[in-house]
């Protein structure tokens, strides 16, 4: 299964700047992206789904009060926790919800976040929306950051359509419609083109 790491990164760039004059600008800017890569497993499934139509910012403060009651974010740790600690953490009722049930598909052997490194992109990607509270998008950024596979775009990510209308000079903030279709030019490499723009989102904003 090819997965990205730091050279193959950025020789997906390389390609994909002599191919697109607009991600070419913010290469020129602000060089090759981050991987940003994170660990496998379940604390991470549970941090991006803090992220799910939150800040990324107000999700890592959740996170990090999470892992503080904690101390490491494991299945059986989190089920110990009630709705009022799970709330004092900073979960909303759904989202406590989709934690608990993430953590019993794993603790009673459903699902196992190890299996999907092996399993093709579909495939993966199926096995992670059947659970409750992962949808494509979710399931999208596992791919693209845990997984590392080089053609994920991940439908519905905000800060992509931002930096899309910006860089392309758009006349109009693209849907996410519009925007799966012009990812289609960055094949095979749109988890990398996705990673430019994200490059070009943050730095605009002076965030790393």
């Amino acid at each position: 299964m090819e997965t990205l790491n730091d050279e193959s990164l950025a020789r997906a760039v390389r390609v994909l700047v002599k191919r697109d004059a607009h991600l070419k600008a913010i290469y020129q800017q602000y060089g090759v992206p981050p991987l940003w890569g994170r660990e496998s497993g379940f604390a991470t499934l549970v941090h991006i789904i803090l992220e799910q139509q939150v800040s990324l910012a107000s999700a890592k403060a959740a996170f990090d009060k999470l892992r503080s009651v904690l101390g490491r974010v494991t299945p059986r740790r989190l089920l110990t926790l009630d709705d009022d600690q799970m709330k004092a953490v900073g979960f909303s009722r759904q989202k406590t919800g989709y934690a608990r049930h993430l953590a019993q598909e794993i603790v009673s052997r459903r699902f196992s976040p190890a299996a999907l490194e092996a399993m093709p992109d579909d495939e993966a990607r199926m096995a992670l929306i059947k659970l409750k509270g992962i949808g494509n998008w979710t399931a999208d950024i596992y791919l693209l950051m845990v997984l590392r596979r080089p053609d994920v775009w991940p439908h519905g990510d905000l800060a992509l359509a931002i930096a899309a209308h910006a860089v392309k000079q758009l006349p109009a903030r693209p849907s996410y419609d519009e925007l799966d279709e012009l990812a289609e030019q960055w094949q095979p490499y749109r988890a990398v083109a996705a990673r430019l723009l994200w490059h070009h989102y943050l730095s605009e904003r002076g965030w790393k």
